[in-house]
């Protein structure tokens, strides 16, 4: 007998949640192994959703799965994941409980399938629900309260819940002819799930795709000029795009052939241009030192978790810990190719302080040719919170217009 139609999806979504909770995957980077049995690209997109979902309610899921067992699972158990999946799409997805149960169980064999299916039942059966804010990760919830505050750990809550809008960027001067919410100049919020291909002005290139927050680092350079810029780990471009828009002449280093590849078609469809150099930053030298540089370090990305729910399952202190390193070792030679008198803006999409504000604090404690830069009234809107330090966006920032990523944006200059 075969199995029902959409089994495959349930089964790539289970290996998605595989390799993220225990192999410790990105959800993107493993999608194409866990989907390999797919061709159709809808199945491939509700596969990841499921997953994405699944990651995003996980502790409240295995709540349930906890609640209706006398045994706690083991938390790699086949049954575990299953269930997971199975609950996801009936509690939060719209499947129909059926529905949902009958692509899972072909997926499991001998007391498994009948441990899901019984349990599964009991859970519908009561009326099981899941809760209107998801609940964060333990290690994370405490990690983020004790460094920012309840309010902000529970704003994180809160964009868990709903997805993400669309943020377009556009270059300066460029008026967006399409209805939005404008957070800051060249800015233009959609509503979530927006399809990004049939606006206006995409085959033109008047504008790219951009978290508002992403935006703020390559703002903190100005205007160009015709000044040189170096970019570095600058895939997937959105800040190569920007840098390059505002008069700089951009030199765009990442190590990531692959990703730079989409930089270049992001470049030729907005009709901008940048040299790519396809580069370690640890190895690599530039001809001569820059007017600008700016650098989006390797980081954990807990700041881009709405979007990237594994995020919140990731995170463990060695890990943080060899991040740290790795972006101070890439601030000390970034500086290195800063002219003086020239400005260097360091960046993460991260909430940990300790890739953030220690990372700069060391930096300078090492170079006191460095200061920070404070920003002057109006380069951001007065919801950015900054002064004469660097800038870090929470969540709550912009929350009533749909939120922002979290980043942390200190902008240094040589004397």
């Amino acid at each position: 007998m075969s199995d029902p139609p959409g089994t495959a999806s349930r089964r790539a979504a289970m290996r998605l949640l595989d390799a993220v909770l225990r192999k410790g995957l990105p959800l993107e980077g493993a999608l194409g192994a866990a989907a390999r049995d797919l061709d159709r690209p809808d199945d491939r997109a509700f596969a990841h959703a499921m997953a994405a979902e699944a990651l995003r309610r996980l502790v409240d899921l295995d709540a349930l799965i906890d609640g209706a067992t006398r045994k706690p699972l083991p938390d790699d158990a086949k049954a575990r994941f299953a269930l997971r999946i199975a609950l996801v799409q009936a509690l939060a997805m719209e499947t129909p409980p059926h529905a949902a149960i009958a692509t899972v169980l072909p997926l499991l064999d001998g007391g498994p399938r009948r441990l899901v299916h019984g349990v599964f039942g009991t859970l519908m059966r009561s009326g099981a629900g899941l809760p209107d804010v998801p609940t964060l990760p333990l290690r994370i919830g405490e990690r983020w309260e004790r460094h920012w505050g309840a309010r902000v750990a529970e704003a994180a809550a809160r964009l868990l819940a709903t997805p993400p809008p669309l943020d377009l960027c556009f270059a300066p001067g460029a008026k967006p002819d399409m209805e939005g919410v404008s957070l800051m100049p060249g800015h233009l919020r959609l509503p979530a799930r927006t399809a990004v291909a049939g606006l206006t002005g995409y085959g033109e290139g008047g504008w790219w795709v951009q978290d508002v927050a992403a935006s703020v680092p390559a703002r903190l350079l100005g205007p160009g000029e015709g000044r040189t810029a170096l970019d570095l780990c600058a895939a997937p471009g959105g800040k190569t795009m920007q840098l390059a828009a505002a008069g700089f002449r951009v030199t765009a280093v990442d190590a990531s052939e692959s990703r730079l590849g989409r930089l270049s078609e992001n470049l030729e469809r907005t009709g901008l241009a940048a040299a790519i150099v396809a580069a370690d930053v640890l190895r690599w030298q530039p001809s001569e030192p820059a007017d600008a540089i700016l650098l989006d370090a390797p980081c954990s990305a807990t700041g881009i978790f709405r979007r990237h729910p594994e995020v919140l399952h990731r995170l463990r202190p060695r890990a943080l810990a060899e991040l740290a390193e790795g972006q101070k070792a890439m601030l000390a030679r970034a500086a290195g190719w800063l002219k003086p008198g020239g400005t260097l803006v360091y960046s993460v999409c991260s909430l940990e302080p300790e890739e953030g504000e220690a990372v700069v604090e060391a930096f300078l404690a090492s170079r006191p040719e460095f200061r920070l830069a404070p920003l002057a009234p109006g380069e951001l809107p007065p919801d950015i919170p900054a002064g004469e330090g660097p800038v870090r966006t929470l969540p709550g920032l912009f929350e009533a217009q749909g939120g922002a990523d979290g980043f942390f944006v200190a902008r240094l200059a040589r004397d």
